[in-house]
């Protein structure tokens, strides 16, 4: 068991934003299993700093201004479209 505190209704509210049903026993479970993964959190906080500056190197490529798709070779593919755009179902 961890000493931080995660309350079932800590786990009721994570559940309801997630959307997902919970009986009292998961409750319970999750509780002490948020509480756990807090402290793992808390852990993190006793790892000793590094006094060295990194060795930093751009990776990246520069950029390139390309020719880019039409409208119509963008749509060409897309199961919907809808007034010259990309139509996707409906987000309640």
């Amino acid at each position: 068991m961890s000493d931080t505190e995660a309350t079932p209704d800590d786990v009721r509210h994570v559940a309801e934003l997630a959307r997902v049903d919970l009986d009292e026993d998961e409750v319970d479970e999750f509780a002490d299993q948020f509480a756990d993964i807090l402290d793992y959190f808390d852990a993190l906080d006793e790892v000793p700093t590094v006094e060295r500056e990194a060795d930093l190197v751009n990776v990246m490529r520069p950029d390139e201004v390309r020719e880019g798709l039409t409208q119509e070779e963008a749509l060409a593919n897309a199961a919907e479209t809808e007034e010259g755009y990309f139509k996707g179902p409906n987000v309640s």
